[in-house]
């Protein structure tokens, strides 16, 4: 983005707020838009209005786009990297949820020079809560590299440290859906099993007496001769721990070699990773208190292997 643009404001967005309109007329982010108007950045007919102001049908606008840019801009935004496929799937004052791709970790990490959650939103003009370590800031729970899906990150601190406080106190509905190898029994149970770092391979994680506590609920969905479909939901969040807990049973998730899954099966099923998704994500509004709720369909790669052990076992 660079210059100043001007333009008219097309009959169609008459009556919109400022930030909101901006964002579907200049492709920006509402947060960056509302920067902008912050900034003094956003004039119509002649009037620097603010964020939450109306665009008026026909007015001229000028809008400075490189208000913003600068070395402080630039020092905010250095991890700002683009991902592919990366869906804003809501956005408003206080969060922005995002549907995950596989690859892509919830932030900067050491050995982690990939693509992240929070390089991403940065490079698409989002500003986020400021709270926690410098390279994770608004994020207030993590996915997996391997694991797509939904996350919310925070946009103001109000929201950042509610939802941190609702991820503690276990009031966020974390859905899972994932292929496990085999039929696990019972078809619907509960894993409470301590989770904690591997006993001999220390970038693995395993059920162990000093782990921390971790609880898994779960229930098959539908069974193929070679796996079962099922739906988790988690009380605790530790790292891999549906992995770990579905490998404990001896039903490894699909495609998860890490934690003893079939290579064969996987190769079979055109699988690069662990057949492992975010479907739902539910918590109280931290503006509204309002239960909130979105969800995500299943990206391609685990699509086509579920469409593949349907097809092959109908």
């Amino acid at each position: 983005m660079s210059g100043v643009r001007s333009l008219p404001v097309p009959d169609g967005l008459g009556g919109e707020r400022v930030d909101a309109g901006l964002s579907r007329l200049l492709g920006v982010s509402r947060t960056r838009a509302a920067d902008l108007a912050g900034a003094g950045a956003v004039v119509l007919d002649g009037r620097a209005v603010g964020k939450s102001d109306r665009l008026v049908p026909g007015g001229w606008l000028e809008v400075d786009l490189e208000a913003l840019d600068g070395p402080v801009a630039e020092a905010a935004t250095a991890a700002a990297q683009p991902v592919p496929g990366m869906r804003i799937v809501h956005e408003d004052d206080d969060i922005v949820v995002v549907d995950k791709p596989v690859g892509v970790a919830a932030h900067a990490s050491p050995g982690w020079t990939g693509a992240t959650v929070v390089g991403a939103l940065a490079a698409a003009g989002y500003r986020v809560a400021t709270s926690g370590a410098a390279e994770r800031q608004g994020v207030v729970h993590r996915l997996d590299v391997g694991t797509s899906g939904l996350m919310v990150v925070a946009k103001s601190e109000h929201a950042y440290s509610v939802l941190k406080r609702a991820f503690k106190e276990r009031t966020v509905d974390k859905t899972y859906h994932a292929v496990v190898q085999g039929h696990p029994e019972p078809t619907t149970g509960t894993i409470d099993a301590p989770i904690g770092r591997h006993p001999t391979s220390d970038w693995k994680f395993a059920v162990t007496e000093s782990g921390k506590p971790s609880v898994t609920h779960y229930e098959v969905l539908e069974m193929f001769p070679a796996a079962s479909l099922v739906e988790v939901h988690l009380e605790t969040g530790r790292t891999h721990q549906i992995r770990v807990h579905m490998s404990a049973l001896r039903h490894p998730c699909v495609g998860d070699v890490t934690y003893g899954a079939d290579p064969a099966l996987a190769a079979r099923l055109g699988l690069e990773r662990q057949w492992l998704h975010a479907v739902r994500l539910g918590f109280d509004h931290p503006a509204t208190g309002q239960w909130f709720e979105v969800s995500s369909e299943y990206p391609a790669d685990l699509a086509g292997a579920l469409a593949t052990l349907r097809d092959t076992y109908r």
